[in-house]
């Protein structure tokens, strides 16, 4: 499957919640692999807009179950913190880096 097969669909948790759509993707260029699936597209902005987004409106494409009509993941033990909250080192090493 390409990335791009799963660009527009519905991202659902593991307990039925409507997460959001496929917007973007980030890519370890290094490892060759999908490290999170974005709900929206990736843009230049500042660190503090980038940190919002990695937060609030990705999933590690570790914690997906299955792709089919929709993409399923498992939410237990990822990140889904309200923004005032502290960030995992992996969001703040994202959000100061300019793509």
């Amino acid at each position: 499957m390409k990335i791009s097969d799963i660009y527009s669909m519905d991202i659902y948790s593991d307990g039925g919640q409507f997460l959001g759509e496929v917007r973007d993707a980030i890519v370890d260029l290094e490892r060759g692999e999908v490290s999170r699936l974005l709900m929206e597209e990736w843009k230049n902005s500042d660190r503090d807009e980038t940190k919002r987004l990695l937060q609030n409106k990705s999933v590690l494409f570790r914690n997906i179950k299955n792709v089919g009509d929709v993409v399923l993941v498992s939410i237990i033990g990822q990140a889904h913190k309200p923004a005032d909250s502290g960030a995992s080192p992996e969001v703040n090493d994202l959000a100061g880096k300019r793509f």
